[in-house]
């Protein structure tokens, strides 16, 4: 079901995007998957959520450091952000922001996992994460791009409630399981990549069809980063948005919806 009213420990729960002009954001997204974004709480650096049909899709927030690139951002869910920042800590995790109550809406904390890449973790409280997931215009899938494949797999199995299996349609590619069922891929990064680019976390967001959706995104100011490729479980495509946040779409393949 694309409507969740909570998640199992280890989940994506949350993404949002870090971006240097809110209003230029809300335009882009509005205009490319429907989303609507009130005003944001000055309380909370004006962070507030992107919605669709009145349901919680995603984050919008500012750039918080000098230096910082605008970019989306991975949410794992954790039942306690301090025994998870613990667990992290001893797999060999760094933490960048300790667990951290936001009002009453949960909390949060953020990590740099042993191959570089950022993680957050939500721990609920009023904010139970995305409302709507897996249709078109919302989140479907999120995926670790990794430069060191073993020391990653050990991390997020030792860090949280993950365990790691080989995907049947790819043997290069690692699906990461809470309770038996995929939540998240790991891949090793290709050579494509340039050195300075570090392992990180990619989000994708479901759409009915890729040709058109990165037409029209292009239309709206962002860049192709990957034309839209066929691949085993859907078409895909890697745009990033006006400011240069980098996010991927895809229009999954119908014997791999549900």
């Amino acid at each position: 079901m694309p409507e969740m009213t909570d998640y199992a420990a280890g989940t994506p729960i949350w993404v949002d995007v870090a971006t240097p002009d809110l209003d230029a954001a809300r335009e882009f997204y509005g205009g490319l998957f429907g989303w609507e974004a009130a005003p944001g709480n000055p309380e909370f650096a004006n962070y507030t959520n992107f919605t669709k049909d009145g349901k919680n899709v995603a984050g919008l927030g500012p750039l918080m450091n000098e230096g910082q690139p605008p970019s989306w951002s991975t949410y794992l869910a954790s039942d306690d952000a301090q025994k998870t920042t613990e667990l992290v800590t001893s797999a060999g995790g760094q933490v960048i922001v300790e667990p951290m109550a936001v009002g009453d809406l949960g909390t949060m904390a953020v990590y740099a996992d042993p191959t570089g890449a950022a993680i957050g973790i939500w721990q609920a409280g009023q904010h139970k994460g995305a409302q709507l997931v897996n249709e078109p215009g919302t989140v479907v899938w999120n995926e670790l791009a990794t430069r060191d494949v073993d020391a990653a797999k050990a991390f997020y199995s030792a860090a949280f409630p993950i365990t790691t299996e080989v995907a049947e349609f790819d043997p290069t590619y690692t699906t990461l399981n809470v309770d038996g069922r995929p939540v998240g891929g790991l891949m090793p990064m290709p050579a494509e990549y340039p050195p300075q680019v570090p392992s990180h976390w990619s989000v994708y967001f479901a759409v009915a069809d890729t040709d058109a959706t990165v037409a029209k995104a292009t239309s709206l100011g962002a860049k192709v980063r990957m034309p839209a490729f066929d691949t085993p479980v859907g078409r895909t495509a890697v745009l990033a948005d006006p400011a240069g946040a980098v996010f991927a779409v895809i229009a999954m393949n119908p014997d791999m919806q549900g």
